[in-house]
């Protein structure tokens, strides 16, 4: 039988070992942020289809170590690090890049005034990979 207090343990290692926000996690495994809350707070016990997602996307998981605590994690030793030479390509902010001097934009376009246009839906997208609706 799982113990839920040790599942939620691992789960936390598994949030810590992939550098993943809760909420992360769950837009991974396509799961209800709620769900995996309820979970690492330990008010609701493991679903099988919760089991399942998270197998079918970190297969890398030893299932024996999440479900009864048997084995390691990770099942590799090291988490694979990058060389020197990507290390250096990703913090190298590109240089002086004019994406917008040559494009084809719409501002000397003329705008054709329409009164039966209203806006319907601004949607604003948060780095943290939330959202708000604006509805008219």
């Amino acid at each position: 039988m799982v113990n839920s207090t040790d599942f939620t343990k691992r789960i936390e290692q598994i949030l810590s070992y992939y550098n993943l926000t809760a909420a992360a996690f769950a837009e991974e495994i396509d799961f209800n942020r709620s769900t995996i809350s309820h979970l690492l707070s330990g008010r609701n016990k493991p679903s099988l289809e919760f089991v399942i997602k998270l197998f079918q996307k970190f297969p890398e998981i030893d299932k024996d170590w999440l479900l009864f605590g048997k084995g390691n994690f990770p099942t590799t030793l090291q988490k694979e690090t990058p060389t020197s030479d990507e290390k250096t390509s990703k913090a190298k902010p590109p240089e002086n890049l004019d994406l917008f001097s040559n494009s084809k934009s719409g501002a000397n376009l003329p705008v054709e005034a329409s009164a039966n246009k209203k806006v319907d839906k601004i949607v604003f997208f948060y780095n943290d990979g939330t959202f708000n609706v604006y509805e008219n």
